[in-house]
């Protein structure tokens, strides 16, 4: 293998490329915000944030966002918990091109809801769905093993990506399901509490 292609991932845009058990294949589908569907499965729900600043984009990231090349992007990083343990690995890029009217909420989430942000804004178009498993030395399981403090995760890990429109502005959102995924069952609460 290849040094650099370490970095990038093989998206697909059906599920059926990444063979999910049938309860990860619910997890990676459901069209619903994932930070509701956490908040339904947990006492308390949480969004850690790790960092957000300017990074370099990933390979794999470059041309889904329309960069001609590896550049610098507005990043973010949190991890979704619930009931104090992290379930997913979040990681959003903003091409610096876009302007506050773009995405005029996303330098001041703190620790704050993306998904709710996004799903309630009526001017955000939500793109398809691409699908992946990524290998351990992926740069974002490697990003997501730090953020445990160094917990060796099995690999590969499953993720998905979305790419999301604003007026003029793009944002890509890959969440990457951590295995503790597999304990969360059934609502606690239902949608209409």
């Amino acid at each position: 293998m290849k040094l650099h292609s370490i970095a990038y991932a093989h998206w697909c845009d059906h599920v059926n490329g990444v063979n999910p058990t049938p309860s990860m294949r619910g997890w990676l589908t459901d069209t619903m915000s994932l930070t509701k569907k956490l908040t339904l499965r947990s006492s308390h729900f949480r969004v850690r944030r790790l960092h957000q600043e300017h990074g370099l984009c990933l390979p794999d990231e470059a041309a889904i966002v329309k960069l001609p090349r590896r550049t610098c992007v507005q990043e973010r990083e949190v991890l979704l918990q619930c009931d104090g343990r992290p379930i997913v690995y979040a990681h959003t890029i903003v091409p610096l091109s876009a302007t506050a009217s773009d995405w005029p909420f996303f330098g001041t989430l703190g620790e704050r809801s993306l998904g709710t942000t996004l799903f309630g804004d009526p001017r955000v178009l939500r793109g398809h769905l691409q699908y992946a498993r990524l290998r351990g030395r992926h740069p974002l399981a490697r990003r997501a093993c730090a953020a445990l403090g160094g917990e060796e995760l099995a690999s590969p890990l499953f993720a998905r990506r979305c790419l999301y429109r604003r007026r003029n502005g793009v944002l890509l959102v890959t969440e990457l399901f951590l295995p503790a995924i597999a304990e969360l069952g059934t609502p606690r609460r239902t949608q209409a509490q």
